[in-house]
């Protein structure tokens, strides 16, 4: 029986009618890309950017095995899984980091196009560096979150570059025809005078504001208090470890722990620690959540909570961020957070974490800080 993309699963993400496990993009990719998928031999194929399996467990229906794949979240690494054992096909793949041995020797690599231009700079190198030599690239996405500056990206790394007809408001880029290509610094490192004083940001392409220092992280640090409760401070939803980081150097007997389900974000934090010498005081951590600390056992978290699952909108990811942080807080611990005013998430930390006061707003950006309250024995 045919796979039933229907059936396919966001969890442990948010499940909602507009956020879909898969969608028509994903059958364009695996269509159009079904003539060169044919006969493949084991570990020939190599897909990038499959959100919860869509494009893994498709190839794998058609008879694909040994396929290699990568996707930055780490939630959408735990749906794929999921997915995979409901349709019997959890032995068809292996999952890999960012790296060489994901397309080294690859014959074909499906691609689910990021929004980011600087992702796409890096995964377009990697692939022509390291692939087959007769390499096929088919990498789709929705229409309206195309652009022509993304046929330039794939040229830059491929001779070849063909564009499909559309269908369904999508699209796919067959590039082909690997380029000798110049040395590729994949981390790019700016330096910055953040509120809490100077601090080297890292970042790789698709991380959430690159080497920047984002308007709600910056207004989160000027409003942070003098003096931090402990000798540990969590950096939640870390992205480029910039406010860890910011805290380490502030407070020279702080140790940091940060942590986030992006991939690309803790290559970025990983770099920003090494860069600023922090090495000894700060870690980072692939975490959906903060599933590698115990209850009760942090005095101070920072959080800048995300609300994009792809290119969507979504209130839905930050309620259960402040839930781990009320888990995680230790009674009389504090979440600071900044958010997006209209998101009006006072009373949700109120109901997970605790008492919730605003410490400073602005036009656009509202920071808190909740005191975790005792917990009820039962």
């Amino acid at each position: 029986m045919p796979l039933d993309f229907d059936s396919l699963r966001r969890w442990p993400d948010v499940e909602a009618p507009d956020l879909l496990a898969s969608d028509a993009a994903d059958r364009l990719i695996l269509d159009e890309s079904a003539p060169f998928r044919a006969g493949l031999a084991d570990v020939a194929l190599a897909i990038i950017g499959d959100s919860y399996g869509a494009l893994t467990l498709g190839a794998a229906d058609d008879g694909a095995t040994g396929i290699r794949v990568h996707q930055d979240s780490l939630s959408g690494e735990a749906a794929l899984d999921a997915n995979a054992y409901a349709a019997d096909l959890d032995d068809r793949y292996r999952s890999f980091d960012l790296v060489p041995e994901l397309v080294a020797g690859a014959e074909v690599v499906l691609v689910r196009l990021p929004r980011s231009l600087d992702a796409l700079a890096d995964i377009a190198d990697l692939i022509a560096r390291h692939a087959a030599p007769g390499v096929v690239v088919i990498a789709g996405g929705r229409l309206k979150h195309m652009t022509i500056a993304m046929n330039e990206v794939l040229q830059r790394s491929f001779g070849r570059l063909d564009v499909s007809l559309a269908r369904q408001k999508s699209r796919v880029l067959i590039a082909r025809e690997p380029r000798e290509l110049a040395p590729y610094e994949r981390v790019r490192t700016a330096h910055h005078e953040s509120p809490l004083g100077p601090v080297e940001v890292c970042a790789v392409g698709g991380v959430f504001a690159g080497d920047s220092i984002d308007i709600g992280t910056r207004f989160l640090l000027e409003n942070l208090p003098a003096t931090i409760p402990g000798d540990r401070a969590v950096d939640f939803a870390c992205g480029t470890g910039v406010i860890g980081a910011a805290l380490a150097l502030r407070h020279p007997s702080l140790v940091v722990v940060a942590s986030d389900q992006s991939a690309a974000a803790v290559v970025s934090a990983r770099a920003t620690v090494a860069a600023n010498g922090l090495e000894g005081r700060m870690t980072v951590e692939r975490d959906d959540g903060l599933s590698l600390l115990p209850d009760a056992s942090e005095s101070f978290i920072a959080l800048n909570p995300p609300f994009h699952v792809g290119a969507a909108v979504t209130g839905e990811i930050a309620p259960k961020l402040f839930a781990e942080a009320g888990r995680v807080l230790a009674p009389g611990g504090q979440l600071w957070a900044v958010w997006n005013t209209p998101m009006g998430y006072r009373a949700a930390l109120n109901d997970l974490v605790g008492p919730t006061r605003q410490v400073a707003r602005n036009t656009k950006f509202t920071v808190t800080v909740s005191e975790r309250r005792e917990r009820l024995e039962v």
